[in-house]
């Protein structure tokens, strides 16, 4: 079995520096985590990755092609379906070896993970490779500071989560970037009370106009109760390794390996003529 982490979420929101962070940390408790850059538009990040898309095709191959002539948004999705239709680049890339650890570090284009089936296809192709994996779902925690934005992002979190259908994590990023104050507003968002988050929204005129419509989405929340975000500050050791037991929780990395066991000495059997 091999054991993956794919990371989402909006441009912007940290992904790359979250692998980065993921990957040092695991090699700090002499472990190895490798990340893969499935970004065709990826210009720079700070770690080294075992298998970079863009030696297979990248954005501005899609862009400058005479015949595709794609945008920028139709080149990402081109590229990502190209990737998809040549699985044996990818399987010979990443390898054969069991116990693998593999961070997928994905484009930060919102639809591919909503509503489009191209990642679901990705999905498909990696656990015939025999892996196991957890959807990682980043939002900027400078993003969801209002009920809003806290809304509009937990909807988007639970698209993602209903159309991937694998484990899940819903994760707060930058929140070393954030003041003790906002760090403080953010506390009851990480386990929300959708109900409670729309009375702060009584005051607001387009609330009032679209009332019954904001109440449903309330309401969806709720019954999706699963959405709830983790904090991450990638300045925190012992925060990132909460996620990261979490993560592997929701995989079940390592609960296959076998127990190790240690043979003991007998103890010495007392003579019973020394005790006369």
């Amino acid at each position: 079995m091999r054991y993956g982490q794919l990371v989402m979420g909006p441009a912007g929101s940290g992904k790359s520096t979250y692998c980065q962070a993921l990957q040092r940390h695991a090699a700090d408790e002499n472990k190895t985590i490798h990340v893969v850059n499935l970004d065709p538009a990826a210009e720079y990040f700070e770690y080294e990755p075992l298998v970079d898309i863009r030696e297979l095709i990248s954005l501005d191959d899609a862009m400058e092609d005479d015949e595709l002539k794609f945008g920028p948004n139709g080149g990402l999705i081109f590229c990502m379906e190209y990737l998809v239709e040549n699985p044996a680049w990818l399987d010979e890339q990443l390898g054969d070896v069991d116990d693998d650890y593999i961070i997928f570090d994905c484009p930060g284009q919102i639809e591919l993970y909503s509503h489009m089936s191209v990642i679901k296809n990705l999905i498909d192709t990696l656990q015939t490779l025999n892996f196991r994996l957890c959807g990682i779902f980043l939002i900027d925690s400078q993003f969801m500071v209002d009920p809003q934005k806290f809304i509009s992002g937990t909807m988007a979190a639970l698209s993602v989560m209903v159309n991937l259908e694998i484990p899940h994590l819903n994760i707060l990023s930058k929140m070393d970037l954030l003041s003790k104050k906002a760090k403080k507003q953010l506390d009851r968002y990480l386990e929300p009370d959708p109900y409670y988050l729309l009375a702060d929204m009584e005051d607001d005129p387009w609330n009032e106009k679209y009332r019954n419509l904001t109440e449903a989405l309330g309401q969806l929340i709720e019954s999706y109760s699963l959405v709830r975000f983790l904090p991450l500050d990638i300045t925190d050791e012992e925060n990132i390794s909460d996620i990261r037991i979490t993560i592997d929780n929701a995989v079940q990395y390592g609960e296959e390996e076998d127990v190790k066991t240690r043979d003991f000495d007998q103890p010495e059997e007392n003579d019973d003529n020394d005790n006369d």
